[in-house]
């Protein structure tokens, strides 16, 4: 079922985490953290629009990565009633497509509660004191990717932040399936 997050709070701090990696190391937020900024992207292997994005999340983590935003990906998907999110099958993604970022596990789910997570993809881009600056969209992009040469919203966001610490006013939400909760 496709879920629309809320926008920007901005100045909202990032909750701190600790959660093991695809890479088999355990990261914090300030482990990842940037210079200049941090982007949390909750996502998951299964879901048809992080994999409809998934080429353009990697080339503009790597794009941001230049301009000193730090980048992970946590996975906090149910994945028991959903194995392609399974860690295992983390670690077989972030082999298969050289993720250059951390692609961490929340298994607990807690940090996605932290964080009101809603869909795969959500984008929490965070100033370079952890202040919530953007809680929009990658691109046009839905189920299906948008032509190449898209407005890369996410990427043109973070840049802002990098250079001014101001995430832009004007912000589209994300769209995706929603966070698979465990049930209680």
């Amino acid at each position: 079922m496709a879920a629309t997050p809320p926008l920007c709070d901005f100045g909202w701090r990032a909750p701190d985490f600790s959660l093991p990696g695809t890479d088999g190391r355990r990261a914090s937020f300030a482990d990842v953290a940037g210079a200049n900024g941090t982007l949390i992207i909750f996502m998951c292997n299964h879901c048809p629009y992080v994999k409809a994005i998934l080429d353009r999340i990697i080339r503009d983590a790597n794009d941001l990565r230049t301009l000193g935003i730090g980048v992970a990906g946590i996975c906090s998907n149910d994945a028991d009633a959903y194995p392609a999110d399974s860690f295992e099958k983390m670690r077989e993604l972030a082999r298969e497509m050289a993720f250059p970022f951390p692609y961490l596990h929340d298994e607990s789910q807690e940090v996605a509660r932290s964080y009101d997570a809603v869909c795969t993809p959500d984008f929490f881009g965070f100033d370079k004191d952890g202040g919530l600056q953007y809680r929009g969209r990658l691109d046009v992009s839905r189920a299906q990717p948008g032509p190449a040469d898209l407005r890369r919203d996410l990427f043109e966001a973070m840049k802002q932040v990098a250079e001014t610490g101001h995430g832009p006013e004007a912000q589209i939400p994300s769209m995706g399936c929603s966070i698979k909760w465990k049930s209680t």
